[in-house]
């Protein structure tokens, strides 16, 4: 049939009927879950936790504070977002299902019980209702990425709207008119007011923010799942409670140089977002990729030297490896391996078609060179974050120094100590005779040797950089930035509908890594 016969017309309409209620069932069915989630941690927190021997331990690697904070942080970008959502969807709510406006309410105060839920009880190692703690904790855990994978699919289908609509023709758009595309009840549910265009682009603006406020829900929500039941043997645990003094102890270097690529970076995304979505020049958007790319190529660079670099110092470094059982750090490293494989996958589909197209422009050249270097980059910071999450903090004990009832002293020949409990005198090295006493000048501590305080510092300057370069490139991609979309190359080589579905499943998880490896090195560099 042609376009505009009434048999076209009813296709459409039992497709687009079709999909709104499976649209509502969906979002029936996981609002329900958030409900019944919501339900399980009041009981866990008014009933499970207040059980007497309920938390006979806390397990002090899981939660720590910056975790916590970037949690409360994406919390209230997500509550903004629900909001936006609120009121653009109560724009017009006399079209739309009562379940799209109930949605962001259910969701908004989701998010307030499960992070006030984390932030009280990350650390819990629970020991009563272990069966029902465990499934509590799973269904928890599935429901985050439920709304996560919810988030990336209406990002997605947004962005490729927005492209459609930039690229659709006059003729395309009224053939969709013709086939009952806008039917006239689409037509009152069009977004006409300025404040109702705030809403819609606010709330799609604040996706990033819920994408990685769940993604960081649900680590945290597994490594409780690992706690359930766990004892922790504090001997072989020990605990190091360092002061973070971020900005003690550095040249500053590395801040500095983190900070110019950062600001240089914003600049970037701007102008590029700029000269990509307002012009229709292919000159204008050349130079917008062009400029991304050399921009990239030279952050990436560095980041892959630097990453290098404190991999040999790591070679060097005399403190001992971390061998005990840590679910959180075994969770981290699973997350950098498992995270990195969607940037992966986008870099070689991305070699894949530049090798194979003709012809071979400065952009192709630009395009294959920061494909590689985003390979190269992912594997040594990987290498690197590692390396640094099993290392023993620092410590002061060296071969020459000894610690005894909490002081340090000298260890020259002998030493002498009165004990004020017992008045006996403890002489470590009594074989040396009339020597055997207390030293007539004042005990110093004995300090790290200067290399290996130079190394830390060193080690200290390519975490800050490497930081805050992760920093920005999480920013770019997901503010906006797609060159993969707006690079003609892999379209043309892979078609429109297997490129853009390689790009939205993969990106994603990119996305993610460049935010997680934030925290990584947080911890590296603490």
């Amino acid at each position: 049939h042609s376009p505009s016969t009434p048999a076209s017309k009813e296709v459409w309409k039992k497709g687009g009927r079709m999909f709104s209620i499976l649209l509502a069932v969906h979002l029936a069915l996981l609002a329900c879950t958030l409900v019944s989630i919501i339900i399980w941690i009041v009981f866990y927190l008014a009933g499970t936790s207040r059980c007497p021997g309920a938390i006979l331990c806390k397990d002090t690697h899981a939660g720590p504070i910056w975790l916590r904070g970037g949690l409360i942080l994406f919390a209230i970008f997500s509550l903004v977002m629900d909001v936006f959502k609120i009121g653009y969807y109560s724009s017009f709510y006399s079209c739309l299902s009562a379940i799209k406006i109930i949605y962001p309410i259910v969701q908004a105060i989701f998010v307030v019980v499960q992070t006030y839920f984390l932030w009280v009880s990350a650390k819990d190692c629970i020991h009563v209702h272990l069966n029902v703690t465990r499934c509590g904790l799973m269904l928890t855990l599935t429901t985050n990425l439920a709304v996560w994978m919810s988030a990336v699919t209406d990002e997605s289908v947004h962005k490729a709207h927005s492209k459609l609509k930039k690229n659709m023709t006059e003729e395309i758009f009224r053939w969709l008119l013709k086939v009952g595309m806008r039917s006239s009840a689409v037509d009152e549910c069009n977004c006409n007011s300025q404040i109702c265009q705030i809403f819609k682009n606010g709330y799609f603006w604040l996706y990033p923010f819920n994408i990685e406020y769940s993604l960081f829900a649900s680590a945290m929500v597994y490594v409780m799942w690992k706690n359930v039941g766990r004892f922790i043997d504090h001997h072989s645990h020990h605990i190091q409670h360092l002061k973070f003094k971020l900005f003690q102890r550095t040249f500053f270097v590395g801040i500095m140089l983190g900070l110019i690529v950062l600001v240089s970076g914003l600049g970037v995304l701007i102008l590029y977002e700029v000269q990509v979505n307002s012009s229709t020049e292919s000159s204008k958007k050349n130079q917008a990729l062009t400029m991304y790319y050399i921009f990239n190529i030279v952050c990436l660079s560095l980041m892959c030297l630097l990453c290098i670099g404190g991999s040999v110092i790591y070679r060097f470094d005399k403190r001992d490896m971390d061998r005990h059982k840590n679910p959180t750090r075994t969770l981290d490293v699973a997350l950098l391996m498992g995270a990195a494989l969607g940037q992966y996958a986008i870099s070689y589909y991305s070699i894949v078609a530049i090798v194979a197209s003709t012809p071979r422009d400065t952009i192709s050249a630009l395009n294959l060179t920061y494909a590689l270097l985003m390979i190269a980059q992912h594997t040594f910071q990987n290498i690197f974050i590692i390396e640094g999450l099993h290392r023993q903090p620092p410590k002061e004990d060296y071969k020459h120094q000894k610690d005894l009832y909490g002081l340090t002293f000298v260890n020259i020949n002998a030493v002498s100590l009165r004990v004020p409990d017992s008045g006996s005198t403890l002489a470590p090295g009594t074989a040396s005779g009339p020597e055997a006493t207390c030293p007539s000048e004042p005990v110093r501590p004995l300090t790290a040797p200067k290399k290996e305080k130079w190394r830390r510092k060193l080690l200290r300057e390519i975490s800050m950089f490497l930081l805050l370069s992760n920093i920005i490139l999480w920013i770019m991609p997901a503010f906006g930035a797609r060159p993969q979309f707006d690079n003609d190359t892999e379209l043309n080589f892979y078609g429109d509908s297997m490129w853009p579905a390689i790009v939205d499943i993969c990106l994603p998880f990119g996305i993610f890594y460049r935010m997680h490896a934030v925290a990584s090195l947080l911890e590296v560099y603490i």
